[in-house]
């Protein structure tokens, strides 16, 4: 297959794009153009994000995510290779799945609606559909993200990861990906390679899901790959040794 140079990268839920920052550059240098959007009511300065939300989030949805990221690819000038964390790796494999990308990347990703999440991912994201809250968002503790994404970080580094990326998130991202058919995949379509990665310490997403996840895709599908990384959090991303994590994926793309 003939290689784009450009790669989107799709921050997930409860962060925003300021956790690709180091992605971006790392990517530059090797030659990539590399766009890193922020979802829609997600973008701008994550402290001032936590003091006043952004008018846009309580109204941005799962479909709007997928369709702002459509937006983007299609004023490219070739399908790109599309990397997504968490919610995004849902998001990545419906934009495979609607022919976006020249291939797909799903870190730590989030369950389609049609595949059904262990009790350990219902336990810690269920605060986040807001179904018995008051308030209009959601927006984790400390204590929250800290078993949620910073569990392999060191203790005096979880407050500084918190204060630099933590966001409120919006309920309607997490409903609709569980309550609407838009986030159904058909895994008998014909697609693009997908690249499945997972962290084995994840606490939203266990590696367990990541690999039920990718055994779903039909053979005669398409392709799909799986690399768990041993010892990895939710936030695999960011925590140290994400740049062997950045480098496994370009070396997989390149390979294809």
């Amino acid at each position: 297959m003939s290689k784009s140079k450009n790669i989107v990268l799709i921050h997930g839920n409860f962060v925003n794009d300021n956790t690709w920052a180091e992605w971006k550059e790392h990517y530059e240098k090797k030659g990539y153009t590399v766009y890193t959007p922020a979802n829609p009511g997600h973008g701008g300065n994550p402290a001032e994000l936590r003091t006043k939300v952004h008018p846009d989030l309580t109204k941005t949805g799962f479909i709007d995510v997928v369709n702002n990221i459509s937006r983007l690819i299609d004023s490219l000038p070739e399908k790109p290779l599309v990397i997504g964390h968490s919610m995004a790796g849902m998001a990545t494999l419906k934009l495979v799945e609607l022919g976006k990308a020249a291939a797909g990347v799903s870190i730590d990703g989030a369950p389609p609606k049609n595949v059904f999440p262990p009790f350990q991912t219902l336990k810690t994201v269920l605060p986040a559909f807001g179904f018995f809250s008051s308030k209009k968002y959601f927006m984790g503790s400390r204590e929250w993200y800290d078993y949620a994404f910073f569990n392999t970080i060191p203790e005096t580094q979880r407050k500084i990861a918190f204060e630099k990326y933590a966001v409120p998130e919006s309920y309607k991202v997490s409903r609709e990906l569980v309550l609407n058919s838009f986030s159904n995949i058909n895994f008998k379509k014909p697609h693009q390679p997908i690249l499945f990665v997972g962290g084995g310490n994840d606490h939203i997403f266990p590696p367990s899901l990541t690999q039920i996840i990718a055994r779903k895709y039909r053979d005669n599908a398409g392709r799909v790959d799986l690399k768990i990384f041993d010892g990895k959090s939710h936030f695999i991303c960011g925590e140290p040794g994400w740049e062997g994590v950045a480098d496994y994926i370009l070396s997989w793309y390149e390979a294809l």
